[in-house]
């Protein structure tokens, strides 16, 4: 079966007399747009998202009929955990963190990525409130922002984050 777009959520649509079958997905694959998976029932999808930008998240509904419904979820990895204490801790920890370009996710108040065992003794070293977990890494932040402007006098998403947290202080 081939799916071209995502027909709702289980937060916004009842599932209710259908069999839920899962199509688990690792945090990574939420944003591909073409690939080929299996779900929990053995029901063959093939993903084929033709825009840009377009990602799974937990719970995303890709194919309803009378009897079932399949369901996105996400598999659990280890991750690292960041509790910032402040906003400007946020912000720190978000810009050291986009700065080696690796994928961020915001849950709860707290930061989190996939787990590399150099980064998590990099943050630990830094002071940062910092666990391993096993979770499900579900919001990964949108990086496609704007690029950085380097000298052409246009303010940073960081410097927007450091002034708004000197305003709290």
């Amino acid at each position: 079966m081939i799916i071209d777009k995502i027909i709702g959520n289980t937060n916004t649509l009842s599932l209710e007399g259908r069999t839920i079958d899962p199509l688990l997905l690792e945090w990574f694959e939420t944003t591909k747009r073409i690939q080929r998976k299996h779900t929990q029932q053995g029901m063959e999808i093939a993903i084929r998202f033709l825009k840009e930008g377009q990602r799974l998240r937990i719970g995303d509904i890709l194919y309803m009929d009378d009897n079932r419904a399949v369901v996105v979820d996400i598999i659990p990895s280890d991750a690292i955990v960041v509790t910032p204490r402040s906003l400007l801790e946020m912000g720190s920890v978000c810009y050291e963190i986009g700065n080696k370009h690796l994928p961020v996710f915001i849950q709860d108040d707290q930061v989190l990525m996939p787990f590399e065992e150099p980064i998590f003794r990099w943050l630990q070293a830094g002071g940062y409130d910092t666990v391993k977990a096993h979770t499900k890494l579900t919001n990964l932040l949108n990086a496609n922002v704007q690029p950085h402007s380097h000298g052409n006098g246009g303010s940073s998403l960081f410097s927007k984050i450091m002034s708004l947290a000197a305003k709290e202080r």
